[in-house]
């Protein structure tokens, strides 16, 4: 049994998928049914995929599958698959990682870990040793590493790296950066691959190292 909400959510997906195979976005469901955050949405969603109604795609974009609808909905019959000898072959080659959010002065990352989009990446950005997630670049202050504002970092979580890797850093619990660590006898440096910016000294206990830079993405308009 379903509840109205979750009732409505299956619906909704259905409907936007009638002829297309793409899925709303999740900021469209959660306007849909009138929810103040995604979070709700999330929740939903695997409610229905561990009650058989629908099903994660982990391979494709707003990757979602109808699997059944309630008894009362009568689904339309789906059209049949058109094959395409031409199409390269893609399973496999990408996994999706949790994209947090902007890496921006006064947002940690702990608080934005409940967003549910997904990035798609090639496996061989995908640490063997941990969790990866992205985050979207907001600024310009590594711009001579090759890390301009508006891109997306894949980022291993670790909590250790050595001087001279690009790390994520939460600095007094409050402020998320990405810069390169330097380190001055026992301070912490914070650098900036930008001129315009000056460094962080800071004493180590104020500094939390929660990634490394692992690879790039960059969408051209």
């Amino acid at each position: 049994m379903l509840t109205r909400k979750q009732r409505d959510l299956l619906l909704y997906i259905h409907e936007h998928m009638d002829g297309s195979d793409i899925a709303p976005s999740f900021e469209e469901m959660k306007n849909a049914l009138n929810l103040k955050s995604k979070s709700g949405i999330h929740r939903l969603i695997s409610a229905l995929v561990e009650r058989g109604y629908i099903e994660r795609l982990p391979h494709r974009a707003r990757a979602l599958k109808i699997i059944r609808l309630p008894e009362e909905a009568t689904p339309k019959p789906a059209p049949a698959p058109v094959a395409n000898n031409n199409a390269p072959d893609m399973s496999g080659e990408f996994i999706s990682v949790p994209l947090h959010g902007k890496i921006a002065a006064g947002t940690p990352i702990e608080a934005i870990r409940d967003e549910v989009n997904l990035v798609h990446i090639p496996t061989d950005l995908a640490s063997a040793r941990g969790e990866t997630y992205a985050l979207t670049v907001d600024g310009d202050s590594m711009i001579l590493a090759g890390i301009h504002d508006g891109d997306t970092v894949i980022i291993e979580r670790c909590d250790n790296a050595p001087v001279g890797t690009i790390i994520v850093a939460l600095v007094d619990g409050e402020e998320v950066t990405l810069k390169r660590l330097r380190r001055a006898g026992n301070k912490i440096i914070l650098e900036p691959e930008n001129d315009s910016y000056e460094p962080q000294v800071l004493e180590p206990h104020r500094v939390q190292i929660q990634g490394r830079l692992v690879g790039l993405m960059r969408t051209y308009h």
